[in-house]
């Protein structure tokens, strides 16, 4: 299958979509909020908010509490307004995979028109907020970052390359500088470091889930990957980008904002991701289990290098305790607010939402 051949079979189905939900579902009936919520994506926006949240107490400066909660109320806004505004987009080809089938959309539930309207309202409102209550820095990259996942992930490259996750993979790996920005006023070398676990990150982790996907991408024309490469192609490539994870991963400690026990906790987590990866290139195409095994620790693996991360900063180990305000320290209710994150990013099973 190639891309012009599936970008074909894609405005065809595209059209057909078009037409029928704008007739059938110009303005839904039976929502819930449940569904509008769904629309968010709150997953991903999980996995946003508790990055950012690391980005935040990397940082040299600390906000008061209440501009912390304001910011990450921002960017939690932000997340959910690029979730939304992504199914909004791809209604038409989440009707047909089977993974996505059951989203408030394809369902009927919420119109593509409601969804626009709330996805540029949640937008609009992260980014005017974040902008009042810390900076312009951070509020522009917030606002660059809804753009790069609606615009330039979700309307071109997903259906465009095969490299869509790779150059994607940019927009959810923002939200640690988003926060850093947030809390300094601009961007540093250490929120540069987050940025770039989590963009190595990415390939590895969605293309172990797309493995065991392939069928359902290719008979909605996205080119992913395993559809137009073959298996073999990306288990090499995941190889290649587990190594590099692997290594990225040691930079927080190598730079010094990070102690030693982060710098073992990631050693051992690295080699199980590699060794995983391994067993993934030599695996059989029938053997569904080894991706799976991948993809579910992908996800442990970020959770436990961010949470340690957090936990080292929250206890003020490795930066400053300073406020950015009036100097007074605020250190408990800053740990105390990122324990409840670690708690509630626990919780996450899975941030497969693309």
């Amino acid at each position: 299958m190639n891309a012009k051949s599936i970008a074909g079979q894609l405005g065809e189905r595209r059209a057909r979509f078009a037409l029928s939900s704008d007739s059938a579902h110009g303005r839904a009936d039976h929502w819930s909020v449940s569904d509008f919520v769904a629309l968010t994506k709150p997953r991903v926006m999980m996995l946003a908010v508790f990055t950012a949240l690391v980005g935040l107490s990397s940082a040299p400066v600390r906000l008061d509490p209440l501009t912390t909660l304001a910011a990450v109320l921002a960017i939690a806004a932000g997340a959910g307004a690029a979730g939304v505004l992504n199914m909004w987009y791809d209604a038409d080809i989440d009707a047909i995979m089977s993974r996505t089938a059951m989203r408030p959309i394809p369902r009927g539930k919420v119109s593509r028109f409601e969804a626009l309207i709330l996805g540029l309202f949640l937008g609009g409102f992260a980014v005017v907020v974040l902008a009042l209550a810390t900076n312009f820095t951070a509020a522009a990259l917030l606002a660059s970052t809804i753009l790069f996942y609606v615009v330039v992930y979700t309307a071109w490259l997903k259906r465009a390359t095969r490299q869509n996750i790779v150059i994607g993979g940019a927009a959810g790996a923002l939200p640690p500088v988003i926060g850093w920005a947030a809390a300094t006023g601009d961007v540093g070398l250490e929120p540069l470091a987050l940025f770039l676990i989590i963009f190595l990150w990415t390939p590895p982790h969605f293309w172990a889930l797309a493995l065991n996907r392939a069928d359902d991408y290719a008979r909605a024309g996205v080119p992913m990957l395993p559809v137009v490469a073959g298996r073999a192609a990306t288990t090499r490539q995941i190889l290649i980008y587990s190594g590099l994870l692997a290594l990225a991963s040691e930079l927080p400690w190598a730079l010094g904002f990070a102690g030693a026990i982060y710098g073992v906790i990631v050693a051992i987590c690295g080699a199980l991701f590699l060794l995983l990866a391994r067993q993934l290139n030599r695996s059989i195409e029938a053997d569904r289990r080894a991706a799976h095994r991948l993809f579910v620790f992908s996800i442990f693996y970020l959770f436990v290098l961010f949470a340690a991360l957090l936990i080292d900063h929250g206890s003020g180990s490795f930066s400053p305790m300073r406020s950015s305000h009036d100097g007074r320290t605020v250190g408990s209710v800053h740990a105390e607010f990122q324990s409840g994150a670690v708690r509630s990013a626990c919780c996450t099973v899975n941030f497969s939402e693309v």
